[in-house]
């Protein structure tokens, strides 16, 4: 058992090296993805992370199940997803910015509005500056032959979105009484709440997976339907990439329940995915009112 005195120090891994080159192809797979070519390399990369990070993890487990871990260590875990988070909600600022950038200012410049100092610059005769944006300038000066067509409508919030706003937000109530249950030793309740919480999140990424569809196949809206399409998939497929991490996070964690992990004072892998799964749908409540509502 480790004092508070001392500090742990694993031995010399080949992992972070080896995650940080698997990131790296997985990068290079996407890029080719968008230029057209096999997805091969990407997938490569995708499971060489998967493998790298389940060594990782379950060499961080075992060590905190052999007692290895003191307090001195365990804080260094939550800064850790402190920081990581915060990453989180830089990158989505990011996303989010795009969006608000084109609605208030991409637009009306591109619709010919001055700042009041000079004379306007029409660039396209007969676009409007509108959002969603419907007919992209490439329709109103290509017509029938341009490369990238407004969606035919808009993705109503009131449907398969507002589903998915419930799914998630009960996912975050479900959650917070598993937290509560295994810091009261009630590993029972615990694994009940759990396992509905990844149920929910399993159902929500059925139904994005649906609207998808929908959204191809009845509404023309895509990727190369003009910034909306572009901005909506933007916004909601990194979401429901984050929503399918925290899913297998949580899973892991209910496995890890099941076996006999985690208990009133040692239970903060399953915290730090609570407080993941947390942020994950407060930045779905943006998507809705933002992405959905006032894009409708």
């Amino acid at each position: 058992m480790a004092s508070e005195s001392s500090y742990y120090v694993p031995e010399q891994s080949k992992l972070p090296m080896s995650l940080g080159i698997s990131m790296g192809v997985a990068a290079w797979g996407a890029g080719s993805v968008m230029l057209g070519s096999s997805p091969l390399v990407l997938c490569i990369g995708l499971f060489a992370i998967a493998v790298c990070l389940w060594l990782w993890f379950g060499q961080v487990i075992r060590e905190n199940r052999a007692g290895l871990n003191n307090a001195q260590v365990k804080r260094s875990y939550v800064w850790g997803m402190s920081w990581f988070i915060f990453s989180e909600v830089m990158f989505f600022s990011v996303l989010f910015g795009a969006l608000f950038y084109v609605r208030i200012f991409v637009l009306p410049w591109l619709s010919g509005e001055g700042d009041g100092t000079m004379n306007p610059i029409l660039l396209w005769e007969g676009f409007e500056a509108e959002w969603p944006l419907m007919t992209t300038p490439d329709q109103v000066v290509s017509g029938d032959a341009a490369k990238y067509v407004g969606p035919h409508e808009t993705m109503s919030p009131w449907g398969l979105p507002l589903i998915n706003t419930i799914l998630l937000m009960t996912s975050s109530v479900t959650v917070h009484f598993a937290h509560t249950a295994i810091k009261n030793n009630k590993r029972k309740p615990f694994i009940t709440w759990l396992a509905i919480t990844v149920a929910l999140a399993a159902v929500f990424l059925c139904v994005q997976a649906y609207e998808y569809s929908h959204a191809y196949n009845d509404l023309g809206l895509t990727l190369r339907s003009g910034i909306y399409g572009t901005t909506f998939f933007m916004l909601t497929g990194f979401h429901g990439f984050h929503v399918a991490m925290g899913t297998l996070m949580l899973t892991v964690q209910l496995v890890r329940g099941i076996k006999g992990h985690f208990s009133a004072d040692d239970q903060f892998g399953f915290e730090a995915t609570s407080w993941y799964w947390h942020f994950v749908d407060v930045v779905w409540v943006g998507l809705f009112i933002f992405v959905y509502v006032m894009g409708a």
